[in-house]
């Protein structure tokens, strides 16, 4: 059997949609580059204090906390992942030249809080589209392929942002951001509805969507709570790693700081791009448990270490775990949510529930991990996380269920 026909791509329709959505997925993170750390450089170069650039990230943080759950369950209820897909990133293209237009406070508000509601749809349609094109047995592979072409988007994004940052201006990143969605917009028209051919049918209940009730039955079902409980741990564990590392640099290397802190980032962007494909490939083949076990045992290892770093550089090289953790975890989540969800039509509410946990463990670890590192030091900190992450992992090992056999919804 060919490679494309093992990847369910076989037809030519499905693969013109699938190379549709590499190219939407490139451009789509190409876009979402700008709202990233050049956000944070535009308004200090307008004179923002960092009061004001500290409440804006979170409002914004806030907004896509909230709106994780009813996005998912809109895509759900409306079936219409294509057409939702497309607003949402004409409104981040709309959003990021408001911001290029005027750096008032209220505006910006205004376009951040647009942005961040956008973006919450984008996550779950894409995950919706590529269940639809490919079926929940290649769906590793396939989101794979996305976390592959969203990575190298990022990572040009980085370069060619950063180049027209310091040779133009910060507020021209923002217009180099709108214009990316446009590119996005026109791969998505390459994914056709009716290459789509793994979308359920319609039921009577689709018709009469019911938030609460596509949460009971997703609170009655204990592999998809426990699944919450494990990503809520590893972004817990994970999230305050990297800044608390990049304050150490800043102090132990001020002169490098800036290239050293970019390798931190760019490295594990390198090992998704090349490894998540693999990956995908994997969690089809061999199941998604052993994989999820290893992404928790690489954040274990990986602040372990950190408490020991003397060196910079030392933290650059521990951030290829951080690449191998995020490359499992970016794409076997989404697939464990599938396979668990795969009775109760309750797909994407369910991906907006684990984006909530993700959230929530997330704005928890950055404020520990301060707060820990300013009571008790830089390596307690770091030893916490291991603990937390090595907790996690107990959890995975323990109670979580192995999804790639069919899984009934209890």
């Amino acid at each position: 059997m060919r490679r494309d026909e093992i990847n369910g791509i076989s037809d030519p329709a499905v693969r013109t949609s699938s190379r549709g959505l590499d190219y939407f997925s490139f451009f789509l993170a190409d876009a979402q580059t700008g709202f990233g750390p050049f956000l944070s450089v535009y308004l200090t170069s307008e004179k923002w204090p960092n009061a004001d650039i500290g409440l804006l990230l979170t409002v914004g943080s806030l907004v896509g906390l909230v709106g994780q759950i009813p996005a998912g369950a809109l895509i759900d209820a409306t079936r219409r992942e294509r057409l939702i897909a497309a607003i949402a990133v004409a409104c981040v293209g709309l959003s990021a030249f408001a911001i290029a237009l005027s750096p008032q406070f209220l505006f910006t508000l205004f376009a951040q809080i647009l942005h961040v509601a956008a973006s919450v749809f984008i996550g779950p349609a894409l995950a919706a589209i590529s269940l639809n094109l490919v079926g929940r047995s290649h769906l590793g592979v396939r989101l794979g392929r996305n976390a592959q072409f969203a990575s190298a988007g990022s990572m040009v994004a980085i370069v060619v942002m950063g180049a027209c940052g310091y040779f133009l201006s910060n507020r021209s990143v923002f217009f180099l951001t709108a214009a990316m969605t446009v590119p996005a917009l026109i791969a998505l028209l390459f994914v056709s509805p009716s290459s789509m051919r793994h979308r359920s049918p319609v039921s009577q209940r689709s018709n009469h969507y019911s938030l609460p009730s596509a949460l009971l039955v997703l609170m009655k079902n204990r592999g998809f709570v426990v699944l919450a409980i494990c990503v809520f741990f590893f972004h817990f564990a994970n999230a305050g790693l990297m800044p608390l590392a990049a304050n150490i640099i800043t102090m132990r290397s001020e002169q490098a700081a800036t290239i050293l802190v970019a390798l931190c980032l760019i490295l594990p962007q390198i090992i998704v791009t090349v490894g998540s494909i693999r990956v995908g490939r994997l969690a089809d083949e061999r199941g998604r448990k052993p994989l999820l076990l290893c992404a928790f045992a690489a954040v274990a290892l990986r602040a372990f270490l950190f408490a020991f770093c003397r060196e910079p550089i030392s933290f650059v090289a521990l951030q290829i775990l951080d690449g191998i953790a995020a490359a499992v975890i970016g794409v076997v989540v989404a697939v464990c949510v599938a396979d668990l969800t795969s009775r109760s039509e309750n797909f994407n509410v369910g991906l907006g529930a684990v984006g909530a946990a993700m959230g929530l463990g997330a704005a928890i670890s950055t404020s520990l991990t301060g707060e820990l590192a300013d009571w008790a030091g830089t390596s307690v900190a770091f030893l916490a996380m291991a603990a937390i992450a090595l907790f996690g992992l107990t959890i995975v090992g323990r109670y979580m269920p192995e999804t790639g056999r069919p899984v009934a919804d209890n």
